[in-house]
């Protein structure tokens, strides 16, 4: 018991003090120790350091460092290859202020769907959406929501092919690919966009009704930081501009159903005994398609860019924060699931509906992402603590485990944007306002949307199977 009640009050601690501000690079260990030293186990906790909490780390690194770097380094090449820039003043020009809402959804949307990151999308849609929601006369306080709508939600969790980070984790856990359960992922995306938009929709008219405009607030606010000369590196055609999104997903399901299945692996199997190809394919195959992008964006502008060698390097450097900030939550994980107490939270959350770990899993990865404040964090410390659990009762209930990788996604991109996300910190940052004028519309369209996405997946899931 008093295991378990450390393991609350570290992780409770972690919660508040990320949301104060505290780095989750210094957090993760330190709040591992307090739990271990509240166990009564504080004289183990130099080896569990080592040889628990690093390990867990340092294989997280080694597992997902290519994706993080190569994702880092398309967004910074789509920002300033202008790429980006030249797509999101595309869908405005084709739908105009008078659909600022649609129009802002859609920039996003596409550009995170295509690999870029959402903070990436966030800095360059926030001043085409500004101008927009002052034009149309829309509450600048929804600017926030609609821009984490097209960021952080759909094509971030249920979309099948996102090569965003979080569709990719549970792939070696389960052996599956960012393509897992694509007609319940397209249900959910649809669920989460038309849901999202008429919360959206409805909060405009409503403030239209009661005379409440874009509102005063100070100019000189924060830009784009991704350095988007909107002059020459901005002049692009548009289709030159989406080829690289198009490779992301076509060259990535190219390998995935036609060139790995086609391959004999046995020789792979023999020379490297550790590696799993079947379950390893689906990163190898979101390696190749990130690599053939960036490839293209760069060679195809070439004798544009201004400055190719620092866009590498800040896209390269880029990486570096979230791949560890994430990497150093799953050490805290792995020292927290090595605790006695954890047994009986694990226990707990495995036996909630024993017949059904779908229910279980989307429990487990809305809590642990919640307490996060990252559905990247959560979900790698669930499936890293409970992955093989999951798994296991996935195959004793018949359910496959593309369904479980699906609502694994889902889930985690549930709870992970409480107040002290550092995504929504940012997010509220660069629109330059504050959680009381804007949160409750963001969690309207990230968390209680979504949930509804998600329960509708489950249903699906539980009576018709994977598909």
């Amino acid at each position: 018991m008093t295991s378990t009640l450390a393991i609350v009050v570290s992780l409770l601690l972690l919660m508040y003090l990320a949301y104060r501000g505290v780095t989750v690079l210094l957090l993760a260990p330190l709040m591992a120790a307090l739990a271990v030293l509240l166990s009564g186990e504080i004289g183990l906790y130099l080896p569990i350091y080592t040889d628990t909490f690093m390990k867990a780390l340092g294989g997280y690194v080694i597992q997902f460092l290519p994706i993080f770097l190569l994702g880092a380094l398309f967004g910074q090449l789509m920002a300033d290859s202008g790429a980006a820039h030249t797509i999101s003043n595309a869908i405005v020009e084709r739908l105009g202020h008078k659909q600022a809402i649609v129009t802002v959804v859609l920039a996003c949307a596409v550009l995170t769907y295509g690999g870029v990151s959402l903070f990436v999308v966030a800095f360059a849609i926030y001043p085409i959406a500004r101008d927009l929601f002052r034009t149309a006369d829309i509450p600048k306080r929804l600017v926030p929501a609609t821009i984490a709508l097209g960021s952080f939600t759909f094509t971030m969790t249920a979309m099948p092919g996102s090569p965003a980070i979080q569709n990719a984790i549970p792939i070696p856990y389960y052996g599956t690919n960012v393509f897992a359960a694509p007609g319940l992922g397209i249900i959910a995306s649809v669920i989460m966009l038309l849901g999202g938009l008429w919360w959206l929709h409805s909060r405009a008219a409503k403030a239209r009704v009661s005379g409440e405009g874009y509102g005063q607030h100070a100019e000189g606010e924060a830009m784009a930081s991704s350095d988007v000369d909107k002059g020459a590196m901005s002049r692009m055609p548009l289709a030159l501009a989406l080829l690289p999104l198009v490779l992301v997903i076509g060259v990535n399901a190219i390998f995935t159903y036609l060139v790995f299945p086609g391959i004999d692996m046995s020789s792979l199997t023999a020379r490297f005994p550790n590696v799993s190809p079947a379950k390893m394919a689906g990163l190898w195959a979101l390696i190749i398609a990130l690599n053939v992008a960036c490839v293209t964006l760069v060679v195809s502008r070439l004798g544009h860019w201004s400055n190719l060698r620092a866009s590498i390097n800040k896209g390269v450097y880029g990486f570096m924060l979230p791949l560890f900030n994430t990497a150093s939550e799953v050490g805290y994980g792995a020292v927290i699931a090595g605790l006695a107490g954890f047994a009986i939270i694990r226990d707990a959350v495995l036996n909630v509906t024993p017949g059904n770990p779908l229910i279980s899993e989307a429990i487990a990865m809305n809590v642990l992402a919640g307490i996060t404040g990252s559905s990247s964090g959560g979900l790698s410390i669930a499936l890293q603590t409970l992955g093989a659990d999951y798994l296991r009762m996935a195959e004793a209930a018949g359910i496959s485990p593309d369904l479980m990788h699906r609502v694994a996604v889902m889930a985690a991109g549930g709870f992970d944007t409480l107040p002290h996300c550092g995504a929504i910190i940012t997010l509220l940052s660069i629109c330059n306002l504050t959680h009381r004028q804007s949160y409750l519309n963001i969690a309207a369209v990230t968390m209680g949307v979504p949930m509804v996405a998600l329960i509708a997946v489950i249903t699906l899931g539980t009576m018709f199977g994977s598909f």
